[in-house]
């Protein structure tokens, strides 16, 4: 039997119509709007795109979308000062500085300059501490949209056997972390794993995050488990061009596992509705005002 294929353009278009319930009822009950700022350093393709993506979704859903593009030879100070004045904003609820940064911009300062509570990326060394000891924190986008698929999939992920592939900041640690919370037994895999096929096997849960395009083999998928796909790797096609595929081969996995995201189509989708989401909720806890549920971790 074919695997169910999780939707994630689907899935992120019901949180972004949820978030901007929230958005209006908070408009008009409260007169409170929800502010975003993103800031930009440098002509990054990738993140130009990926920058206008955010304004264009933040405004949809009724929020305030400001953006900071800064030239890639502004200085460290410059974009500490600007992260300080955007911290002091009672404006701004959320606050995105756009990863990769120039060089000479040391990332890690960048990130944890920013005020923990308005660190919509989950990426603050406070939150990831609070995540990793259990307490309410900001969460990585792109893990809270994992997490939510899984919720709505399976219901209550309790007991289930999770392998997470790959153990980035960005996604492998904080995906594992989240997984512990909702009480599964949770593997963190990696490069360095012994007999990483037998590891996967036995998963009632897979999140393949580790940047390298169909590692994962269909042979390696328990029968009916499901398979969160978070890579995103663009490879030529035999007939020229090029073509996305993820981490696992999506075809062979498809024809083992219970179900599976696709990509493109899957996690992508629910990075940017996440973002919105944490938006939203680092507006309700400024303000004391009760979180949006079923949008946080």
């Amino acid at each position: 039997m074919a695997a169910t294929v999780i939707d994630g353009k689907a899935f992120a278009a019901d949180v972004r119509s949820r978030v901007a319930e929230h958005v209006a009822g908070l408009k008009s009950e409260h007169g409170i709007v929800p502010g975003l700022a993103v800031v930009l350093v440098g002509e990054d393709p990738a993140s130009q795109v990926y920058v206008r993506n955010k304004g264009k979704q933040t405004v949809e859903v009724g929020m305030h979308s400001v953006e900071h593009r800064l030239d890639a030879t502004t200085s460290q100070e410059d974009l500490l000062a600007l992260i300080a004045d955007l911290n002091a904003d009672p404006a701004i609820h959320g606050i995105l500085c756009q990863l990769p940064v120039p060089d000479h911009i040391d990332g890690d300062t960048i990130l944890n300059a920013i005020d923990p509570a308005k660190d919509v990326d989950g990426f603050h060394i406070s939150n990831v501490g609070l995540l990793g000891t259990g307490q309410k924190a900001m969460v990585p986008c792109t893990p809270l949209g994992c997490l939510m698929m899984l919720r709505d999939h399976h219901g209550a992920l309790s007991g289930l056997d999770a392998v997470v592939i790959g153990r980035s900041n960005i996604v492998g640690k904080p995906m594992a972390q989240l997984l512990l919370g909702d009480s599964c037994t949770v593997t963190i895999a990696h490069s360095r794993t012994k007999d990483l096929a037998a590891t996967v096997r036995r998963a009632d849960i897979v999140v393949a995050a580790v940047g390298r395009p169909q590692m994962v083999p269909g042979d390696w998928i328990k029968p009916g488990a499901t398979v969160i796909d978070v890579g995103i790797n663009r490879i030529d096609k035999p007939e020229g061009g090029t073509r996305l595929v993820g981490d696992v081969d999506y075809d062979s996995c498809a024809a083992v596992a219970g179900a599976i995201t696709p990509v493109p189509g899957g996690v992508g989708p629910m990075t940017i509705a996440c973002l919105l989401a944490n938006t939203l909720t680092a507006c309700c806890r400024a303000n004391n005002l009760p979180e949006p549920e079923g949008l946080t971790a």
